[in-house]
């Protein structure tokens, strides 16, 4: 099985959001493959309505706020994105992180909020380019993985997206290899914190620059159990034919 995960930022309002919805065909996916789509917050009620018509499809939150109702003007809580029709909650995506500045220790409470809520936590780790050159790749990533394991442990499910900064909206891609090894880091810890059958069944999905050109390529390396896709994942067509790849 593979995850396939399509994240659409801030792109797709309601009306697009409706148009993908219909356009897109699940038809030729393996149904082996898994599918999640994270429309921005307008849209979530749009596709889960119509996602409820296809089996195939689970829908996800892009970003929830760690309290669960409040004085907090814009945000959107974990038990909100429940009820508009949400199963997944993306935390601690990169654009979080960097353009935002949430700090670790907002993603351990979001992934608290998230398993509160009965939502599933998708969470993203990466390195940036100069993390990478200084050779701060394992560091970086077990630290922001460590950062929320105590709340991870108690959630149901739970899925990590390993995502190096310096691919995403490049155009550069992390070779299959550099997925593989990045993801034997996580592995690696998962097993030491869950244990071998517990680390087994959590899916590490890759995530920077995915493409249906190499897709089935990044599927099939080593520790790799999906994608996380982002602009690709625009076109009902692109998404398809990444959902359509074999790992």
């Amino acid at each position: 099985m593979a995850v396939i995960a399509g994240n659409w930022k801030m792109h797709l309002g309601p009306s697009d959001a409706t148009d993908f919805m219909k356009s897109v065909d699940t038809a030729s996916v393996p149904t082996v493959h898994e599918l999640i789509v994270f429309p921005p917050a307008v849209s979530l009620h749009v596709v889960s309505s119509s996602a409820a018509r296809d089996p195939r499809l689970q829908v996800g939150v892009q970003n929830i706020h760690w309290e669960d109702s409040g004085a907090f003007t814009g945000e959107i809580s974990a038990p909100m994105a429940a009820d508009a029709g949400a199963t997944f909650a993306l935390v601690g995506h990169s654009e979080r992180r960097h353009v935002f500045g949430e700090s670790d220790g907002d993603t351990r409470l979001k992934v608290k909020a998230a398993v509160r809520a009965g939502l599933v936590p998708v969470l993203c780790v990466g390195e940036t380019l100069q993390e990478r050159q200084s050779g701060r790749l394992d560091e970086v990533i077990l630290r922001q993985l460590d950062a929320t394991l105590d709340e991870l442990r108690v959630a149901e499910r739970f899925l990590i997206a390993y995502e190096p900064v310096w691919a995403i909206g490049t155009g550069e891609t992390a070779t299959p290899a550099d997925a593989s090894d990045a993801h034997a880091v996580l592995r690696a810890r998962l097993e030491d914190a869950l244990g071998v059958a517990g680390s087994a069944t959590v899916p590490i999905l890759y995530g920077g620059s995915v493409k249906p050109g190499n897709a089935a390529e990044l599927m099939s390396a080593a520790d790799v159990d999906g994608v996380l896709v982002g602009g690709a994942s625009l076109d009902p067509a692109s998404f398809r034919e990444i959902a359509a790849a074999t790992g």
